[in-house]
């Protein structure tokens, strides 16, 4: 009874967990219960429960991530968490979830997994390092190769003094268009394969909802299926997912992309001894013939409907594609 001769009212599951003398207190600094941060908990707890799917709404300042994480975790599920950024990946993996993992006490193993090009590519970045044509900048590529004696996952993020942008990663990370799969030297020792691995034996995975919807897509670049099976999917920053699907499923042409195929065929055939001359005129031809491209399509950046452009548009991309096709010959 309290003072007032009341039965005290029973705290729900939820409030248990965020009360002010609840377990999550005693790791967050300044802890005080937020009312929607509990309502939305016990929410996230009864659909994952129910197995129904939740759309939540929150404004800044609920306290969402912990909203969430608390009844993932602690309903001992296989579960896969998306981000739209990396950002928001790098924290609830170094941050989020080791504070709830803390509070808790709950036995879970939890791994990060992101797209090929955030990981180093010890292959490429053993190439780059035979470059003699002034094209790489070697103050950025000795950093990479003193960290990468070092790193234990690859993961770019690690190395703080090169920034994410800067023009060295491409020449030490995969793309699909680049990566040699189970035929590369050392396919072995891979980062995004050991990171998919590690992904596979999580009970928790924190993802990008570019590499959710590659999933989904599945196996287009040979090695299996990307993430685990998951008994709850959770998408934070949702409202971000629309974009990305539609950039996903659709075909993007982009002169950067077309710079590093280009870049790449050049730097394979000075590895392997090629005569460059007959070769570069095909690449500047590469080049030209996506000026072309672009000149058509009036300079703008953006999506284009192939049923909505005219033919001098269409002639000029049938002529790109011949001539990265050429590339080949």
């Amino acid at each position: 009874m309290d003072d007032y001769g009341q039965a005290p009212v029973e705290r729900t599951v939820a409030q248990e967990w965020f009360a002010k003398d609840g377990p999550l207190a005693s790791q967050v600094d300044r802890y005080e219960p937020r009312p929607g941060q509990i309502l939305m908990a016990q929410a996230v707890r009864d659909a994952i429960r129910d197995g129904q799917h939740l759309v939540v709404e929150a404004g800044t300042g609920t306290g969402k991530t912990f909203a969430y994480l608390l009844p993932v975790l602690l309903a001992g599920r296989k579960a896969v968490v998306s981000t739209g950024t990396r950002n928001l990946q790098d924290q609830l993996f170094h941050r989020d979830l080791p504070t709830v993992t803390s509070a808790f006490g709950q036995p879970v193993s939890v791994a990060l997994l992101k797209g090929r090009s955030n990981y180093l590519c010890l292959y490429r970045l053993e190439q780059a390092g035979v470059q003699s044509d002034g094209k790489i900048n070697r103050r950025q590529l000795a950093k990479v190769l003193s960290w990468a004696r070092s790193t234990k996952t690859g993961d770019t993020s690690e190395l703080s003094d090169v920034a994410e942008g800067a023009p060295i990663w491409p020449w030490v990370t995969s793309t699909i268009d680049n990566c040699l799969g189970q035929e590369c030297p050392a396919f072995g020792d891979c980062h995004v394969m050991n990171a998919r691995r590690a992904a596979q034996a999580a009970d928790v995975v924190v993802v990008n909802h570019h590499l959710l919807l590659a999933d989904i897509r599945l196996k287009e670049d040979g090695f299996g299926e990307l993430l685990p099976g998951a008994d709850v999917v959770v998408l934070d920053e949702a409202h971000q997912f629309p974009e990305t699907a539609a950039n996903f499923f659709g075909v993007r042409l982009s002169s950067r992309q077309i710079s590093g195929i280009t870049r790449d065929v050049s730097a394979e055939s000075f590895a392997a001894g090629v005569e460059r001359g007959e070769l570069e005129t095909a690449t500047l031809a590469v080049k030209a013939a996506a000026a072309r491209v672009r000149t058509a399509l009036g300079g703008q950046n953006g999506r284009r409907n192939l049923n909505h452009i005219g033919n001098a548009t269409l002639d000029a991309i049938a002529d790109l594609a011949a001539r990265l096709l050429g590339l080949n010959d």
